[in-house]
């Protein structure tokens, strides 16, 4: 049987080139793993949450509306219970994402007050910082990494989303709907996800690891790392981008699986060029509109939101 075990790393103790060997064989193999002392707290986490939880919970109708983004290739502001679908986007289903979000980038953001702009820029900061260190020691870890000056990749264009999974209805159940979000890789380098647990114990992510489906739950002063899609661009296929999904709780489950993931996308600038061919031959599905040789990240992402908001207006 495949060893399915998700190893933990520090960060601290990576940059001082501890555990070389077996980062390197986690992350070309896997592309996933726990990380702690990145430089963001429980606090720092806690308090993002709460300030996006308590708009969430409080904000009027009105309120949410002036946050929410016209532009159906950003992502920006406040996203409503079931209002995206990844199932739709990666052409695996028409039903949606069980959760409702909140997004901020570098530019063009859309905030509900002075308050939440301070917390959420400081708490972005912080990430963006832990993300790019990260994906340094990840991508060089591979020994392969091709990507040109890694301080020009790394200069990016983030994006961090905080998604509120509510309690499912009963037609939402694993027993109708086995997944909150469709199984998917993340278009980034790296992506950091911190989550709170199920207060009924239920483990609600999943990546795929050594060819099965294993359980992320939450690892206190944890985060997440994801190798996500541009990894194996930059690494020549050495780094994989793991599919991962969140499950649905079974009907006797559903009562107390609510849950917060805070997701900060270490994504290229839009300019960034690929080989379409080879991110095809990695395993990537660049969408099939994309007839040229290369292609740019500006591209990938906005096939992909049209692809959502074409669906969206069918269904």
């Amino acid at each position: 049987m495949a060893d399915t075990t998700v190893p933990l790393f520090s960060l601290a103790e990576l940059q001082k080139g501890a555990d070389r060997e077996k980062l390197r064989k986690c992350v070309t193999e896997t592309g996933v793993f726990y990380l702690t002392d990145y430089g963001a707290t429980e606090k720092d986490h806690r308090l993002a949450t709460d300030t996006a939880m308590d708009f969430v919970e409080h904000g009027t109708p009105e309120e949410k509306q002036a946050v929410t983004t016209k532009i159906p290739t950003m992502r920006r502001g406040y996203s409503a219970l079931e209002a995206e679908s990844t199932a739709q986007v990666t052409r695996t289903g028409t039903y949606t994402d069980y959760s409702m979000s909140f997004s901020m980038g570098v530019s063009d953001n859309l905030f509900p007050s002075q308050r939440f702009e301070e917390v959420w820029t400081d708490y972005f900061d912080r990430l963006y910082t832990a993300a790019r260190e990260t994906a340094r020691v990840v991508l060089n870890a591979t020994g392969t990494y091709d990507g040109g000056d890694m301080d020009t990749l790394l200069d990016c264009d983030p994006v961090l989303r905080l998604r509120y999974f509510p309690e499912v209805p009963e037609h939402r159940a694993a027993e109708h709907e086995p997944r909150r979000m469709a199984p998917h890789y993340d278009l980034s380098i790296i992506s950091l996800i911190h989550q709170t647990p199920c207060a009924n114990g239920f483990v609600s992510l999943q990546a795929e690891v050594g060819g099965e489906l294993v359980d992320l739950p939450a690892v206190p002063d944890a985060v997440i790392v994801l190798c996500g899609a541009i990894a194996p661009l930059v690494t020549q296929g050495a780094a994989p981008a793991p599919r991962h999904h969140v499950r649905a709780p079974g009907a006797d489950m559903r009562v107390g699986s609510d849950r917060t993931s805070s997701v900060f996308f270490l994504r290229p600038s839009i300019d960034f060029a690929f080989s379409v061919p080879k991110a095809r031959k990695y395993g990537l599905d660049v969408d099939i509109d994309i007839d040229s040789e290369t292609a740019t990240f500006g591209d990938w992402i906005g096939t992909n939101y049209v692809t959502m908001h074409a669906a969206a207006r069918e269904g």
